[in-house]
């Protein structure tokens, strides 16, 4: 299986090169400085443990107006051999829309040979066939414009992981809170916290990439919904996206397998006006030492 999973990732690695002289600009391919090289070193040492998926974002512009589609790209390691991920989004495209574009180019890829690189196709599928949901969600916005500025709905979701530690990981929440405008914050340790909130369907993206591929032993453990005519922005209980690392308590430094001060992180909650989310995130209620 080894020596399948070299060839797969040698051929992502044409596919990559062949991608990048197709968008040379600044911001048009978007790559993880070392995503490359650590397959490169595990190609060059077989034996080692495997790379990260290779993960990258395609920035394509579509139609006379240039509206900018973005294909977000998960290649799985016996990727040729197994389907990739595939996800096109924009700003200028609702949730629905987005949600029929996306089916019709998993459709698409599904039919085409297995075993070939198909990246490419996806793109030049994704650049022929964006501009129809591009103007229909452009006359559904120019129809509900006015109840779109009338009410804006706020979304506050608490997430509980057994823990958060890896810095590839603690990137990603940290990256994907900024790209979609979301405040709150990641409690680092053990147990993990990340509460998120913002517009609906920002965090709706924001969970939707977190998980993915397969992050075992997370759940959504609590969501508020808040309406409002005015903007979410007034709704918000946390000004920025925060960092959060309370005294660790447990055998830090040496498997990291260490416990986070709930004490704290309570307090911290009381502070933000949530400290009744210590009872639904942990089951049990949460009381500060007068020590």
């Amino acid at each position: 299986m080894a020596a399948t999973v070299k060839e797969c990732l040698e051929l992502q690695l044409l596919e990559v090169e062949m991608l990048l002289s197709m968008f040379p600009k600044r911001g048009e391919f978007s790559l993880d400085a070392d995503a490359v090289p650590s397959i490169q070193r595990y190609l060059s040492n077989a034996d080692g443990a495997l790379p990260p998926q290779l993960e990258y974002r395609i920035a394509l512009h579509v139609g006379e107006a240039k509206v900018k589609v973005e294909l977000q790209v998960l290649l799985p390691h016996m990727y040729p051999q197994v389907a990739p991920q595939l996800f096109a989004r924009s700003d200028a495209l609702h949730r629905q829309q987005q949600l029929q574009l996306n089916t019709r180019l998993t459709s698409h890829i599904s039919s085409l040979d297995p075993g070939d690189l198909c990246v490419c196709e996806a793109v030049q599928w994704v650049k022929d066939n964006s501009l129809p949901f591009l103007e229909t969600c452009q006359a559904s916005s120019e129809c509900a414009a006015e109840a779109v500025r009338a009410k804006e709905k706020l979304r506050r979701m608490w997430i509980y992981s057994h823990h958060i530690y890896r810095q590839e990981l603690r990137k990603k929440i940290f990256d994907c809170a900024k790209k979609l405008n979301l405040t709150g914050f990641c409690l680092t340790g053990k147990p993990g916290v990340i509460c998120v909130e913002g517009l609906q369907e920002n965090c709706e993206e924001f969970w939707r990439v977190i998980r993915y591929p397969n992050w075992k032993h997370i759940s959504c453990k609590h969501v508020e919904n808040i309406e409002t005519e005015g903007s979410v922005d007034n709704l918000r209980l946390f000004h920025s996206f925060e960092d959060l690392q309370f005294q660790a308590h447990g055998d830090y430094g040496l498997r990291n397998d260490y416990h986070m001060d709930l004490g704290q992180f309570l307090e911290f909650l009381k502070q933000h006006q949530s400290g009744h989310i210590f009872q639904i995130l942990f089951g049990v209620e949460g009381k500060i030492s007068d020590n």
